[in-house]
């Protein structure tokens, strides 16, 4: 398999391209629990032109109880299809962070087999702060298209799969902040004790993205190394819910390591199971 040299693409590489019959430009906004902005509410608000919105919290999973767990492979591509996406097409995500859920939506076409999906530098903030052009409204209809789902089980990890990993001695690697994975901070979702599993390493999303931007490869092998994984080694991304922890998987494709797995349910499953074992600043308890 062919992977492209980088998966960033540049605000002003995507407004030399925009309009091309076969790049699909993807609006993909996401609020923590509690937020009173809506994908629907922002996404009408300002898109870049043409843009489809893509709710992660619609296109997924709703039987686990768990958010934004992926879809079906059938949900999957009749979701995508409907917005006007086929399975030849180019795709340039973003989000109105800078770089938060595109990284996301990013794994969940990977994970469904296209390989031709791309992140924009910056997201929404830059292309405004730039002073290109967006719209306003609702998304508007378009023709829909076949996309065919290809899942990959590889790009995806379940708690049994992560626990048999930590028991290995395998390299988990967590993007929440680090008062959320020593426990001395709380979790956003209410009920959810904080801490991190037995044997995880810790990398703060907030500390490879600069400004909504993924930062240069040579500084993000430095981040790995400070968190004391071994990129060229297999790992396992995780993190609150998984939306941040694909930016880690994101980082890795930087690195040349394009196949980088995910915890599906993240910390949300982990720390719901009656017997889970977490550690907190160092102790090791059972809740």
């Amino acid at each position: 398999m062919t992977h492209p040299a980088d998966p960033i693409v540049s605000t002003s590489w995507l407004a030399n391209h925009l309009g091309q019959p076969d790049l699909k430009v993807i609006d993909a906004p996401f609020y923590m629990p509690g937020d009173p902005r809506t994908p629907q509410g922002e996404y009408g608000a300002a898109h870049i032109p043409g843009a489809a919105l893509f709710d992660l919290e619609a296109i997924a999973d709703h039987a686990t109880g768990l958010p934004h767990m992926l879809a079906a492979p059938e949900v999957f591509a009749a979701a995508v299809g409907a917005m006007g996406i086929g399975a030849g097409d180019r795709l340039v995500v973003y989000d109105h962070i800078g770089l938060l859920s595109a990284a996301r939506v990013w794994w969940n076409f990977r994970v469904m087999g296209h390989d031709q999906v791309f992140v924009l530098d910056g997201g929404l903030p830059r292309w405004i702060a730039e002073g290109r052009p967006t719209e306003q409204g609702a998304p508007a209809p378009v023709p829909p298209a076949a996309f065919v789902a290809n899942v990959r089980p590889a790009l995806v990890r379940t708690i049994d799969q992560v626990k048999q990993a930590l028991d290995r001695g395998g390299q988990v690697l967590d993007a929440r902040s680090s008062g959320r994975f020593r426990g001395i901070e709380p979790e956003p979702r209410p009920g959810l004790p904080s801490g991190h599993m037995p044997g995880s390493s810790n990398l703060p999303h907030s500390e490879i993205v600069l400004d909504g931007r993924l930062l240069a490869a040579a500084d993000l092998a430095a981040k790995f190394e400070v968190a004391g994984v071994d990129p060229a080694l297999p790992i396992i991304a995780t993190c609150g819910s998984g939306v941040s922890a694909a930016i880690l998987a994101l980082a890795l494709a930087r690195l040349g390591h394009w196949d980088t797995p995910v915890y599906d349910g993240s910390w949300t499953e982990w720390a719901s199971q009656p017997d889970a074992a977490i550690v907190r600043d160092g102790n090791s308890t059972h809740d």
